[in-house]
C-alpha cells in the first residue's frame, strides 16, 4: 500500500511537471504583450518658426492594450535644420519648411511630417492679382509674398493654402497644386465661366491675401 501511494505522488508530480511544460511552451502562454504598433501624437502639426511642441507617441500591443510610451522611444527629424527633436519628443521649430519625424521602439516606428511656418507675418500680396484664364487652362505663374513685421519680404507660395471661390463657395473645378514656387492653378474644362476670388492663406495665422481670377469660354 505503502509504495502504491508513493508511485501515485511520483506520478502526480510528473503529471503536473508535463503540464506546466506543455503550458509554457504555448504560444503567448506566460509572455508579455508585444508592441505592434506606435501612434505620434499630433498628426502633421505646424508650428511658428523659433517655438517649441512636445510629442507624444502611444504604443499599441498584442493584446489590444495601448499605453502613451514615455521611455525606450527614440525620436528623430530628417531635416534637423528646420525641425529637431530631443530625446523626449521635444521639437524646435528653426527654420520654415517640413521635416520628417519619426519615433521608433522595439523594431516598431510611425512618421508624421511637422511643418515649421513664420510667425511674424502681417501681410499676403498675391501676384497676379487680377487675370483671366479660359476653361481648361492654366496660369502658371501665382507666387504669394508675405511681409514681416520687420518689413522684409519673403517668398511662400509654396508654404500657404490656396483656393478658389465663386459666388462664396470653394470650387472643386479652379484647383491649384500645393507646395510649388511658383503655385499652377488649373481650370477644369467644366468650370464654371465667372470671376473667382482666388486666397492664400498663411498657415497658423489669421494673415489672408486676395486676388481675383476670370475664368472665360475658349474661342
Amino acid at each position: 500500500m505503502g509504495n502504491y501511494k508513493k508511485h501515485a505522488q511520483i506520478f502526480g508530480a510528473l503529471a503536473a511537471l508535463l503540464l506546466l511544460a506543455l503550458a509554457v511552451s504555448c504560444t503567448g502562454f506566460f509572455q508579455n504583450p508585444t508592441l505592434t504598433s506606435i501612434t505620434i501624437g499630433p498628426q502633421t502639426p505646424s508650428i511658428q518658426q523659433g517655438t517649441t511642441l512636445q510629442m507624444s507617441a502611444v504604443g499599441t500591443y498584442s493584446d489590444g492594450t495601448t499605453k502613451t510610451l514615455t521611455s525606450g522611444v527614440f525620436w528623430s527629424s530628417d531635416t534637423p535644420t528646420v525641425a529637431s527633436i530631443s530625446t523626449t519628443g521635444n521639437i524646435d521649430g528653426l527654420s520654415t519648411g517640413t521635416a520628417t519625424i519619426t519615433a521608433s521602439a522595439q523594431a516598431v516606428s510611425a512618421t508624421t511630417t511637422v511643418t515649421v511656418v513664420l510667425g511674424n507675418v502681417t501681410k499676403i500680396t498675391i501676384n497676379p492679382s487680377n487675370t483671366s484664364v479660359e476653361q481648361g487652362g492654366t496660369v502658371d505663374n501665382y507666387t504669394a509674398t508675405a511681409t514681416l513685421s520687420n518689413g522684409t519680404t519673403q517668398d511662400v507660395s509654396a508654404t500657404v493654402n490656396w483656393t478658389a471661390s465663386i459666388g462664396g463657395v470653394e470650387s472643386s473645378d479652379v484647383t491649384f497644386t500645393e507646395g510649388s514656387t511658383p503655385a499652377v492653378c488649373t481650370a477644369d474644362s467644366t468650370a464654371q465661366t465667372g470671376t473667382y476670388t482666388i486666397t492664400a492663406s498663411y498657415p497658423g495665422t489669421s494673415v489672408v491675401g486676395t486676388a481675383t481670377l476670370t475664368v472665360t469660354t475658349p474661342p
